[in-house]
């Protein structure tokens, strides 16, 4: 056990002092911040535009960097001989594949807080056609990413730490405080605490989200064993594609009989599951965290499918 969390916890810290982590993590939730700024003239449609914006930002921000992180966490590691010399010592090939990915597990967890906060923030921050932009939220948010990349500069130059890990951390700790500063301030008399306006919602969005991303992530480890990250990239965009229109390819024959449509609908990850933000459009403008429950066993079973496939084809592959 001793040797799984090891191995899990040195995946995310290399995952994260990568600075494509870093880059993808700030760009996407400060342009998350961003689209709340713009004026949609949108008649009063404008927070469901920005609510489906900013979530399609995080989903397509964790897309890429799913594959990223999953081809820097086993495909470079063989390329370069870290895993053999790794497995040289007592490590099976399952507990190494089992550790890579939890560590890359968390290291999604962290890009999809981060941009969930971005995403709450511009909840916070829209405003209608006769609105102005919300310079005060705007002004926090951007001042906390400032401040966490100072501080990270500051602990490179001086204490000789790694800049990009303290600079994510820095990230997680500045963006919350932020988020918590501007939630509680209301935007029209600055200093005098309101009424939360934000739209709560976006939470168990952004969880189903996190769970397509393990289960894309799952897909990529697979391709990593035997491919590197170009070839990865371009399966996984497919199946995420062909998974997008599933429903459609495979779910109406299946459900007029056809047996191998039904087998195809099976096997195709199901993204439709996993986005449901129309919901939020309905009556209700809830999502129950039953279905979200339901969709975390989905997750988990498709997880547990690719990450069989991918021991498959890591025991068979020659590391030397």
């Amino acid at each position: 056990m001793r040797q799984f969390v090891t191995i899990a916890v040195n995946a995310f810290m290399e995952l994260i002092r990568q600075p494509v982590f870093l880059l993808l993590a700030t760009a996407s939730t400060i342009f998350c911040v961003f689209l709340s700024c713009v004026n949609y003239f949108g008649f009063g449609d404008e927070p469901k535009l920005v609510r489906n914006s900013v979530l399609a930002v995080m989903l397509l921000s964790g897309l890429f960097g799913a594959v990223l992180n999953a081809s820097a966490a086993v495909a470079r590691e063989i390329r370069t001989g870290t895993a053999l010399a790794v497995l040289s010592k007592p490590v099976s090939r399952f507990q190494f594949l089992m550790a890579k990915f939890a560590g890359l597990m968390l290291a999604l967890a962290v890009i999809t807080y981060l941009n969930l906060l971005g995403c709450l923030t511009a909840s916070k921050m829209v405003f209608d056609s006769y609105g102005t932009v919300d310079f005060f939220s705007l002004l926090v948010f951007v001042g906390s990413v400032v401040v966490a990349y100072l501080a990270a500069g500051f602990s490179n130059f001086f204490l000789r730490r790694t800049f990009m890990s303290d600079a994510v951390f820095g990230l997680l700790i500045m963006m919350t405080i932020g988020f918590i500063v501007i939630w509680q301030i209301d935007r029209d008399v600055p200093w005098t605490v309101a009424k939360p306006e934000v739209n709560w919602q976006m939470v168990p969005c952004a969880i189903l989200i996190l769970f397509a991303l393990w289960v894309l992530a799952a897909l990529a480890l697979a391709c990593s064993t035997r491919l590197e990250v170009i070839p990865t990239l371009s399966i996984c965009v497919a199946l995420f594609l062909l998974g997008l229109m599933s429903d459609y390819l495979f779910g109406r024959p299946a459900g007029e009989g056809s047996w191998l449509a039904g087998v195809a609908y099976a096997i195709t990850p199901n993204w439709q599951l996993f986005w449901v933000v129309d919901a939020l459009d309905m009556e209700a403008k809830t999502i129950p965290w039953g279905y979200v429950a339901r969709a975390a066993g989905y997750a988990v079973a498709y997880c547990g499918a690719a990450l069989a496939l991918a021991m498959i084809l890591f025991e068979e592959r020659e590391l030397t």
